[in-house]
């Protein structure tokens, strides 16, 4: 093979999706897979708990396995505090707990669709952050995917009462999390994720201590649902949290939220494979569009 047609095969679409998949690629499959079967494990472990429970629980069992690495308890300095206290309060502690409430009036399948819509709101509070307006490529992105969210959203909406409800806890929680990754990031350079995330899920733990123990105790427990949360726990809150803010330092926080090109079909997938939920085509037509929107805005000439 010639030196041309070696650079002309470096440069095609699908050697970049090979260089990416023995490095960064990993930083948004693994964390997307886990965190879609994340809705799935909440949801079973409503079974034997309340949401204060269920939050608790994951959050506990995240804050010890990330305590396991002798990385996560290097020392770190002091002004880095208020902002680990932050992502402790609105990355950790309120959109777990949204999240299982959430579940109590919508599917798990719907919980993960409409997480789709977090590279749109990290995309948001980043422009917000640089104090630059977005440019057209990003627009047209986030037209698009708020569409989907809509579209997603829309049968849920139409039903009122709970289900509403429950589609603006979902949306709460994505917000909490489109802000926490762009504070996440710089952090994450600074002191590495593990010890950055270890003293987050540590104040979380204090902070859902106080609700979450009771109904921990009160739970009827059985193993698919113990089983089930602690998989939430170590995975899905300890593992993926660090991989996701790695992922936030290296790439950006609107690149490394397009994890969620991978929660929102696995949520889907499971929820009705596993849990038999019944779920609206127009709101599948609405994930998909929310993921067009955010592959929109992952563009290069929108990174640029």
């Amino acid at each position: 093979m010639t030196h041309a047609s070696s650079s002309l095969e470096a440069s095609t679409p699908l050697a970049n999706w090979r260089a990416a998949a023995g490095g960064d690629f990993g930083l948004i499959v693994v964390p997307g897979a886990i965190w879609g079967a994340s809705f799935l494990f909440i949801a079973e472990g409503l079974h034997a708990t309340g949401p204060h429970g269920v939050a608790f629980f994951r959050i506990l069992a995240g804050f010890l396995t990330l305590l396991a690495f002798p990385a996560a308890r290097v020392t770190i300095a002091r002004e880095a505090w208020p902002r680990i206290a932050l992502l402790g309060v609105m990355w950790m502690a309120i959109p777990l707990t949204l999240f299982p409430y959430a579940e109590q009036r919508i599917s798990s399948a719907m919980a993960g669709m409409l997480n789709g819509a977090v590279p749109l709101f990290a995309t948001l509070v980043a422009a917000v952050i640089a104090r630059r307006m977005p440019s057209r490529t990003i627009l047209t992105g986030l037209a698009v995917g708020m569409t989907g969210v809509v579209l997603v959203a829309l049968p849920n909406l139409q039903s009122g009462g709970a289900s509403m409800e429950g589609v603006l806890l979902v949306l709460a929680a994505i917000t909490l999390y489109g802000i926490s990754i762009n504070i996440a990031r710089p952090l994450q350079m600074q002191y590495g994720a593990l010890p950055v995330l270890a003293r987050a899920l540590g104040l979380a733990t204090v902070l859902t201590a106080p609700l979450g123990i009771p109904e921990v105790i009160d739970g009827h427990w059985t193993l698919t649902p113990l089983l089930s949360l602690l998989t939430l726990g170590v995975f899905g809150t300890g593992i993926a949290y660090v991989i996701g803010t790695v992922a936030a330092g290296r790439l950006g926080a609107a690149r490394a939220s397009a994890s969620i090109f991978i929660t929102a079909p696995v949520a889907l997938l499971l929820g009705v494979v596993v849990l038999h939920e019944q779920v609206a085509p127009l709101s599948i037509v609405g994930a998909i569009t929310c993921i067009v929107g955010a592959m929109i805005i992952r563009r290069p000439d929108a990174a640029r």
